[in-house]
């Protein structure tokens, strides 16, 4: 079977993310105000072929887990759903 996977990767909280600071500090200047708490992650989005949902899901936690984030600093959040 081939399933849809998105992987969200965000740093996780109390850790430093000067990406979003620097977008949360230029918005007022471009008349958008009342933006608090920005903060800048990733989207990795693919395809993979596995046998079930859950096999497919195990495979996407360990890329993550072994690639895809520094678990150190950062969270994952998996979407796992069959091709349409």
């Amino acid at each position: 079977m081939i399933f849809d996977c998105h992987v969200d990767v965000q740093l996780r909280p109390g850790i430093s993310d000067p990406q979003g600071s620097t977008i949360e500090k230029a918005l007022p200047a471009l008349g958008f105000d009342g933006v608090a708490g920005v903060r800048v992650g990733k989207s990795v989005m693919f395809r993979l072929e596995a046998d079930d949902e859950a096999a497919a899901r195990r495979e996407v936690e360990d890329m993550c887990n072994r690639f895809l984030t520094n678990p150190v600093i950062e969270d994952a959040s998996i979407r796992v759903s069959a091709s349409s």
